[in-house]
């Protein structure tokens, strides 16, 4: 099972446990983890469902390529990071 993290900031604003999550990709994933915790999804998907400008979803330490349909895969024993990106200067 994919395992998911969210960062302190996200889990600040919002209860964010690590969940493990059936998924084969972070779209199937993260509905699971926004079935058991559904205040997280307006954190971290826009109204589009896609993922919110300020946020960026890692699969195994690689930034995923697909931010609409969220259709990158994801392994059985795939971690799934969720981070709020930083900008500004």
């Amino acid at each position: 099972m994919p395992t998911v993290h969210f960062t302190a900031n996200l889990a600040s604003q919002t209860a964010a446990p690590v969940c493990q999550v059936d998924g084969a990709t972070v779209r199937e994933a993260l509905n699971a983890v926004f079935t058991q915790h559904p205040t997280l999804r307006s954190y971290v998907l826009d109204d589009q469902g896609a993922v919110r400008q300020h946020v960026v979803v890692f699969i195994d330490g690689t930034a995923i390529t697909d931010r609409q349909r969220l259709a990158d895969a994801v392994l059985p024993n795939s971690e799934i990071f969720v981070m709020q990106a930083l900008s500004g200067g």
